[in-house]
């Protein structure tokens, strides 16, 4: 990630998409190798998107040892770098000059990011969530929100395509949840609603990191519950043009992967993070990108 010094020294747009591009390359393989099914023109743009996400992410978590106040502001000195990016109409910050580029040449709305940036904060001081609509409100901006911010670039063919693009992005993040839940709890996160953490009797399997018969019944419902959002995401994607559907059934064809792979694992999400292959990502790109093939 870049200091806060180097973020001050301008850069092309040409540059700036490419650090955007690289971070996603980098952190996302899985939305990488999906946005290798968009035309040229729109995917540099997509790549902008994650590079928000990203470089936020990275002063959440990738700061090193550095107090929770340094967070606080560095996330906030970001957030004010991008509303005055938009007022200007340009940034010579090495990633926000291509969001603020994307952001206005598709009319996103910015409160958008606003409500990105309000989820991020409170991963800086929120450590569990009591029931699954406090989580849905911390997703509204971690992960509804880029589904939300991907339908201007996608120009779908029906308006009803919105709230699918906001199931798919909690899809998302919701596999990701059950997939990192080792990880969230180094970072003293737990993302697994509390009341249902209670509901199976599973609180000294978190605790003790082991998969135990109540673990597994826990693990089956969250996945179930995520599977219901990528059947309302389904419904979204023959509503996108061709090139948008297929790169949208790639990302949706991997990442519903992941849960794929925890159960294949016997929901040890403990021991070590499933993944996806690459080959299997590069080989759904390719099938997808065989004109007339848009389905999961």
């Amino acid at each position: 990630m870049k200091s806060r010094r180097d973020a001050a020294l301008p850069v092309s747009l040409e540059a700036s998409y490419e650090n955007c591009r690289k971070l996603n390359k980098r952190y996302g393989t899985t939305y990488y190798w999906s946005t290798s099914l968009l035309p040229r023109v729109k995917r540099h743009h997509v790549h902008a998107l994650y590079g928000l996400c990203r470089y936020a992410d990275d002063i959440v978590d990738d700061l090193g040892p550095v107090p929770l106040a340094v967070r606080e502001r560095a996330l906030a000195e970001f957030g004010e770098a991008f509303f005055a990016g938009m007022a200007a109409g340009r940034s010579d910050h090495p990633v926000l000059k291509a969001v603020v580029h994307t952001i206005r040449a598709f009319d996103i709305d910015p409160d958008c990011v606003r409500r990105f940036l309000r989820s991020m904060t409170m991963d800086l001081s929120v450590e569990t969530y009591e029931t699954f609509d406090h989580l849905l409100d911390y997703m509204d901006g971690s992960a509804a929100v880029i589904g939300e911010m991907m339908v201007p670039i996608l120009e779908p063919l029906e308006d009803a395509a919105f709230g699918h693009a906001r199931d798919l992005g909690i899809a998302f993040q919701l596999s990701n949840f059950w997939r990192d839940v080792g990880e969230d709890l180094d970072r003293r996160r737990v993302y697994v609603p509390q009341e249902d953490i209670r509901k199976f009797g599973a609180e000294s399997a978190l605790a003790q990191r082991r998969v135990t018969p109540e673990w597994v019944e826990l693990m089956k419902f969250e996945i179930e519950r995520t599977r219901a959002y990528y059947a309302s995401a389904d419904l979204g994607i023959p509503m996108l043009p061709p090139v948008g559907a297929r790169c949208i059934a790639g990302a949706r064809h991997l990442y519903s992967g992941i849960l794929e792979r925890i159960e294949a694992a016997e929901y040890d999400v403990f021991s070590a993070r499933v993944r996806v292959p690459t080959w299997q990502k590069l080989a759904v790109a390719a099938r997808l990108a065989r004109p007339g093939v848009a389905r999961t």
